[in-house]
């Protein structure tokens, strides 16, 4: 057995990506017990702390998604309850999670991010829906990408290439959240481009290219296997894929992020990376893109997953 002690996988949550959560984490579970790790799946619900103190873990590992893993909330509560975890803190958590935050941050730091716009659902009201959005044509012309600022697994997300479309854009991503990201919309190859420390410091994993049958890749192109083809790894020139790795591990180190991370991007014509969101909760499932880049680059997951709890243990001893 491992010599790990009793490791618990918090999956589930209540944000609306409870679903994908609950897959995350099983895979997790399933790849660690694998290799001989005695893990538990617990749910994050008011029963949680009452667990957590009745059968206290030696080491955690979130796949929470969306607001209950992404936010840092839950990461605070570990590190108030001195429970040592496989991830980024919470202020690097919370940085990474505002999307427009995470674009500033980045583009003070040299990487090129799309132009955007975030608008408060409030502020898109009061000052009049239809002024607002040709102030955002007039800006940035069309199409455009929109999105809820904060959140996951393209819930709220599409592509607006009529200011009609636009408009409904704008109310597909406020069902998801009271801020919407409007993005220029770039053309070019979608990668994501996973990195993991295990202690030797921060390495990008093979680049995975992601080519929807949608053309968009929306949540049901994330999660439903045979509607998206995917390269591993990416059929990128070599200094195209070498900017896409850089970019990943510079959205790493400038955002504070720790052990994994996962980087979308956009790589266009000219071989030019764009910084579009980093992931401080990859996905995990059977469909997820880091798992897919843990294979390629020819590691064991269960290994890998070990090594980073490996990790979490050392930073609280």
């Amino acid at each position: 057995m491992s010599d790990l002690g009793r490791v618990v996988v918090l999956a589930g949550g209540l944000s609306h990506e409870r679903d994908v959560s609950l897959r995350s984490g099983r895979r997790i579970a399933d790849a660690l017990r694998a290799i001989d790790v005695d893990v538990e799946v617990l749910d994050v619900d008011g029963r949680l702390l009452s667990a957590l103190a009745a059968d206290r873990p030696d080491v955690v590992f979130p796949a929470l998604h969306g607001s209950y893993g992404e936010d840092g909330a839950v990461r605070d509560v570990l590190d108030l309850l001195g429970i040592p975890y496989v991830g980024s803190g919470p202020d690097a958590s919370r940085t990474a999670f505002d999307k427009p935050m995470a674009k500033a941050v980045l583009r003070a730091a040299g990487v090129r991010t799309p132009d955007s716009v975030a608008l408060p659902h409030d502020t898109f009201r009061d000052l009049g829906a239809s002024a607002v959005l040709e102030a955002i044509v007039a800006r940035f012309g069309l199409p455009l990408f929109v999105k809820p600022a904060r959140g996951g697994s393209a819930l709220g997300a599409s592509v607006a290439r009529t200011v009609e479309e636009l408009s409904s854009a704008m109310v597909g991503a406020f069902s998801y959240g009271d801020v919407a990201l409007v993005e220029t919309y770039l053309e070019g190859t979608e990668v994501a481009v996973s990195v993991v420390d295990t202690g030797s410091g921060p390495e990008a994993l093979p680049i995975v290219e992601i080519v929807p049958d949608s053309g968009v890749y929306d949540y049901t192109a994330r999660y439903t296997a045979g509607t998206t083809e995917f390269f591993v790894p990416s059929r990128l020139d070599p200094e195209a894929a070498q900017a896409a790795a850089q970019t990943a591990l510079t959205a790493h180190q400038v955002l504070r992020l720790r052990d994994v991370s996962r980087t979308d991007l956009i790589v266009d014509a000219a071989g030019t990376a764009w910084f579009l969101e980093s992931n401080v909760a990859p996905g995990m499932t059977e469909t997820s893109l880091l798992p897919q880049a843990v294979a390629a680059a020819g590691l064991d997951a269960g290994v890998l997953y070990r090594e980073l709890l490996h990790r979490a243990v050392s930073r609280s001893t």
